[in-house]
């Protein structure tokens, strides 16, 4: 069977990837006043102290440096901006993020939280509420960039129409290489993947964008279709191409078509399903307040055996996925030692075991 097809990776520079004209601004060096002596004649300059000499090199060095950098912030605003009222046009629901890839906008609700009350969504009608905040009115984009004049990127809402967009990030880091397990699921499978929005991020991994059905809604989720594979649904964001983070640019990859492509249907069943909701954070100390997870089969020897068989390179990515699964099972904390133990037969420390276990634990 021939392998399914995937975007091609190289980028052109298409008019999403358009910038503003630079902005740069102009500045002088501050110098020393110049202050006659007591005699009409000018006398000799005195020789400047240590402080005065760090004073002037700190003005000299640091000066000259901050209007550039002023001028470079206001260009990747301006920069997110446009992108984003032209992911809103293709009927995307964007939302200012900071270089961080966190929403932008601070929440109105910051200096009175209240722990028993219910978390406001944008009812209250001021912005400042995530994802929950994304829109497609042009009008309402600006108004939410000009709420965020330090935003540099944009995030577009999945799960919402028109598109119900499921995102597909695969991502290269810690060893993983989502693009090549996607490529396997699909052989695995019997599908295809059709050409759709492909976006490269900083790191060399893919974003691809895929239209969904209205319902049922496709939760997020990371690692659990495959290692290196994280999928945003209901709830979740993608970073629009344009974007520029304190990682580096996402740029749309050429070739690819503008708007999603359908997703294959068998991917779609590939997908985990909604989780039930979780108990309140202030509840969870009652024992009785935690869901019964369903009944299944132990898992345990297969995940064993999946982190015992990891190939370099995907050591640390296969043990947080089984330990991932292992903790939705009920069964993490049983299961740490010897997940443990089959990390250190592949090869890893203990403490990069441990530290992965407990990151899939709070995860």
């Amino acid at each position: 069977m021939a392998p399914p097809h995937l975007p091609p990776t190289g980028s052109h520079p298409s008019h999403l990837d358009m910038r503003p004209d630079d902005l740069r601004g102009h500045h002088s060096v501050d110098r020393p006043d110049d202050r006659p002596g007591d005699h009409p004649t000018r006398q000799p300059a005195q020789q400047p102290t240590r402080s005065t000499r760090s004073t002037r090199s700190t003005r000299s060095t640091r000066s000259p440096h901050r209007p550039a950098r002023h001028a470079r912030h206001s260009d990747a605003h301006a920069t997110a901006l446009t992108h984003a009222l032209v992911a809103a046009g293709r009927g995307y629901s964007v939302v200012p993020l900071t270089r961080a890839k966190l929403p932008a906008v601070r929440s109105p609700h910051h200096a009175d939280p209240s722990p028993t009350s219910t978390p406001c969504r944008g009812d209250c009608g001021r912005p400042g509420h995530g994802i929950h905040d994304a829109t497609s009115d042009p009008l309402a984009v600006r108004r939410l960039f000009a709420a965020a004049p330090w935003a540099t990127a944009y995030g577009i809402a999945c799960g919402v129409p028109p598109h119900h967009l499921i995102g597909i990030d695969l991502d290269t880091k810690n060893g993983a290489d989502g693009l090549t397990a996607l490529r396997l699921l699909a052989a695995q499978h019997h599908f295809a993947l059709p050409p759709t929005v492909t976006v490269r991020t900083p790191s060399g991994g893919r974003h691809l964008y895929f239209s969904g059905p209205p319902a049922p809604p496709v939760p997020n989720s990371a690692g659990r279709l495959a290692p290196g594979i994280d999928i945003r649904g209901t709830g979740g964001y993608l970073v629009g191409p344009g974007s520029r983070t304190s990682r580096g640019e996402y740029h749309l990859v050429a070739g690819t078509p503008r708007l999603p492509t359908a997703a294959p249907a068998p991917l779609l069943s590939l997908l985990p399903p909604q989780s039930p909701p979780h108990p309140h954070p202030h509840a969870l100390h009652h024992p009785s307040a935690l869901p019964s997870p369903p009944p299944h089969p132990n898992p345990a020897p297969a995940l064993l055996r999946f982190v015992r068989t990891s190939p370099d390179g995907q050591r640390n990515a296969r043990l947080f996925w089984a330990a991932c699964r292992a903790y939705e099972s009920g069964l993490g904390q049983e299961m740490a030692t010897a997940l443990t133990t089959a990390a250190l037969h592949t090869g890893l420390t203990e403490r990069e075991a441990r530290a992965t276990i407990a990151s899939a634990a709070r995860h």
